[in-house]
């Protein structure tokens, strides 16, 4: 997850449960969570998320290199590559 993730979570059903409490990460976030890892139900997951949701890449290309990119484990230029491609395929409007 990038950096500062914590501070965009999402509470769902606040106060509606006794003595649990429930987060969900920015759609931002989320896609980013998956990127190191790029399995298939990742990438189903990532098509997903941007039919459903209407992100901006240049949000996810600023987040991903000022809060995530410094502290990827493994090749950087790959996740760079992942990103870049994830974007063309699944963020394209055309």
């Amino acid at each position: 997850m990038p950096e500062g993730y914590d501070e965009r979570l999402t509470e769902l059903y606040a106060g509606h449960f006794e003595n649990l409490r429930l987060f969900v990460p920015d759609p931002y976030d989320l896609v980013l969570s998956k990127l190191t890892r790029n399995a298939d139900r990742d990438r189903e997951d990532v098509r997903h998320i941007a039919k459903a949701r209407s992100l901006d890449p240049n949000v996810l290309r600023d987040r991903y290199r000022n809060e995530m990119r410094s502290s990827v484990i493994g090749d950087a230029n790959y996740h760079d590559a992942t990103l870049e491609f994830w974007i063309e395929a699944y963020f394209s409007r055309d």
